[in-house]
């Protein structure tokens, strides 16, 4: 960088941002970091502060805490030391903020220990960890999102139920209206600034979907690299959350955030390519599934279960799973070829685009963290060659349930040997230690249900 020009860096930001700039001055930058629950921590700055040659600090505890923000104390060697990271600019991430009043740039760090290793407990280290061992054995792991997400009435009191949203009509969401475009028209002034937002900062939308929830929209994402997609994700979710509030909606992620409404899922695409060829590995050169893409699908089955807490992490979660109500969620790690049943459908497509559909994972994820606990299970998959069970036609049996209960799920999870050694020991430990606390604050909380069905009548 010059020294006469500490802004020289300007002109390679990309495109997206020149148009949106638009020859005003940038006002701040925002330098972010998702944390374990994948919202954005960091620091803001003016631009005359701002070098991306220049480390910013932050210290390490921002990933021991619960999504209240309550610290937890492990057992961990000076754990309130709280010695601080590095975070260095990833400027192929930088952005706009579209809704902020100036210009202002957005850019996700890596984050660094003071002796220049990676620090192994952020989520979007532990997502590249993952890519890098596909990559030593000359794979190129690619996916594609799908976001499910509720708009709704704003929300005040938490001690009140969640509604759906007034639209243009007037009237509130009624559910059960999947792929109407009348639905999706019904929210169009969200849509279009969630459109304007995406496209100001650089984004770009597959499709957008009316779900069968009353508000629920599915927005889709091109497939790509993981990394980028999970930095994708990591933004839509800001982008869609204040295009609601700039339209007197609230925009929620929870996994199930009305009783009587289908949960949101983020269903993940993934294939594999060889890195020299580009060819899609879990296509043969007849056409035919390979063997790697079985082995895939196997290691799916075995490992996934034992993941649980990445794919659905939250006490609310698991209320996506419930049999009872509307919900196509599945509750198996069940494989099926268009069959959307299993938890793992396999969509019809051509040799080259042959994938495999996650279903299971909710939009209330981290998706880095997502993505590289679905990703590693398939990696176990193909190199310990774990075979599958025989596809199914029609719904599944139980032979192949997964966790239903977060206290499950944390059970398996801490006795996931292979994950703990694939993810990193230490890591595993810090995230179960964390979600046990949330778990425990959960668990101490006197819910309306109890108040009302139980203070007079016991």
């Amino acid at each position: 960088m010059s020294q006469n020009n500490p802004f020289a860096w300007m002109s390679d930001l990309p495109e997206a941002f020149q148009v949106y700039r638009n020859g005003r001055k940038l006002d701040e930058v925002e330098c972010i970091v998702p944390d374990m629950n994948g919202m954005s921590r960091g620091k803001a700055m003016p631009l005359s502060k701002f070098s991306p040659d220049k480390p910013i600090f932050l210290p390490v505890s921002i990933f021991y805490q619960t999504i209240t923000g309550e610290d937890v104390d492990m057992d961990i060697e000076n754990q309130w030391e709280e010695s601080d990271m590095i975070l260095r600019a990833d400027m192929s991430t930088a952005m706009a903020v579209p809704w902020a009043k100036e210009p202002t740039l957005q850019i996700i760090h890596d984050l660094y220990n003071a002796d220049g290793t990676l620090v192994a407990c952020a989520p979007r280290n532990v997502l590249k960890r993952v890519v890098a061992m596909y990559e030593a054995r000359g794979w190129k792991p690619v996916v594609a999102p799908e976001l499910e997400f509720y708009l709704t009435k704003p929300n005040v009191d938490p001690n009140e139920p969640i509604e759906p949203p007034v639209g243009r009509t007037g009237r509130s969401g009624t559910a059960l209206q999947s792929y109407s475009m009348s639905a999706v028209d019904e929210y169009g002034p969200v849509i279009d600034t969630i459109y304007d937002y995406a496209e100001d900062a650089g984004l770009h939308i597959d499709s957008v979907i009316q779900e069968d929830g009353a508000g629920q929209i599915e927005i889709n994402l091109s497939h790509g690299d993981p990394v980028r997609l999970a930095d994708q994700v990591f933004y839509f979710k800001r982008i869609i959350k204040e295009a609601a509030l700039n339209n007197g909606m609230f925009a929620t992620f929870m996994a199930k955030p009305m009783r009587d409404q289908p949960g949101s899922a983020m269903h993940i695409h993934q294939s594999v390519v060889d890195i020299n060829s580009g060819k899609n590995i879990f296509s043969g050169d007849d056409d035919e599934a390979t063997d790697l893409f079985h082995w895939f699908i196997g290691g799916s089955q075995k490992y996934l279960p034992q993941v649980m807490p990445f794919l659905a992490p939250n006490v609310n979660s698991y209320r996506r799973f419930e049999s009872d109500t509307n919900s196509s969620a599945p509750t198996n790690m069940a494989w099926g070829r268009d069959n959307r049943a299993t938890g793992l459908r396999v969509p019809n497509a051509g040799a080259q685009d042959r994938r495999l559909e996650n279903r299971v994972v909710g939009v209330d994820t981290n998706p880095y963290l997502a993505l590289a606990a679905s990703l590693i299970c398939g990696y176990l998959g193909m190199v310990n060659q774990v075979d599958p069970a025989p596809a199914v036609t029609g719904e599944p049996d139980d032979e192949f349930r997964i966790p239903t209960t977060f206290d499950e799920a944390l059970y398996i999870f801490q006795q996931a040997d292979d994950i703990y050694q694939a993810l990193g020991e230490g890591f595993c430990q810090l995230y179960a230690e964390v979600k046990k606390e949330e778990l425990r604050q959960f668990h101490r909380e006197i819910s309306p249900w109890e108040r009302e069905h139980l203070l007079l009548n016991v």
